[in-house]
């Protein structure tokens, strides 16, 4: 994965410029699903395995 990636390269900036925009793009993505249906929302946390 990407995250394994950065460990072994930690110099690699691009790839984890890239990393970071889509991380962002899902925490937007998610915001506005929280906002709009949180019955979704939840279920896509869980299937996703976040906010442990």
């Amino acid at each position: 994965s990407l995250t394994d990636h950065l460990r072994s390269y930690p110099n690699d900036n691009a790839s984890r410029r890239g990393l970071l925009k889509l991380v962002g793009q899902r925490r937007r993505l998610l915001a506005y699903l929280v906002r709009t249906d949180v019955d979704r929302y939840r279920a896509v946390i869980g299937r996703l395995g976040l906010r442990r």
